[in-house]
């Protein structure tokens, strides 16, 4: 993944271990998972680029609740460790008119600003994420309750 770059960083290697895990979800929502957060403010340094590697746990198939958009960003998914037989259902669109894509291993989607993006697979997986815009901050999102989600 690349974006656009005003400024220069330094090349930098980093370890899964340093990549500030961070388990989220939980086992009674199908939704446990680690967060590898490796391209961000306080990690390896980009002028536009957030990214990082989510792994979930087995059982769970849900990759983030509430879904939710980057109105600054636009995101970007590769998926794998998706069993052959299985799939991920990919939900996007606006909130209130979603859509989904059938996802299998090694495949990619690109989610736009304006676009939920969550996604629910038949068996657990792993994705790499990146987005890429004029915000860096990770926890930048504005989360969509579930009830409103058509």
């Amino acid at each position: 993944m690349s974006a656009p770059a005003h400024q220069t960083y330094p090349t930098r290697k980093m370890s899964k271990e340093e990549a500030s895990p961070a388990n989220m979800g939980e086992v009674e929502t199908a939704n446990k998972r680690t967060i590898y957060k490796y391209i961000h403010a306080d990690g390896i340094q980009s002028c536009q680029l957030v990214m990082g590697l989510t792994v979930l746990a087995t059982g769970s198939v849900w990759n983030t609740m509430p879904a939710h958009t980057h109105t600054r960003r636009m995101e970007a998914y590769f998926y794998f460790d998706v069993p052959e037989q299985h799939r991920v259902f990919h939900f996007m669109g606006e909130p209130t008119e979603t859509r989904h894509l059938l996802v299998a291993n090694h495949q990619a989607v690109l989610s736009p600003p304006w676009s939920i993006h969550s996604g629910c697979g038949t068996a657990n997986y792993a994705f790499i994420w990146g987005m890429a815009g004029e915000n860096y901050t990770f926890t930048d999102m504005d989360a969509v309750p579930i009830v409103e989600i058509r």
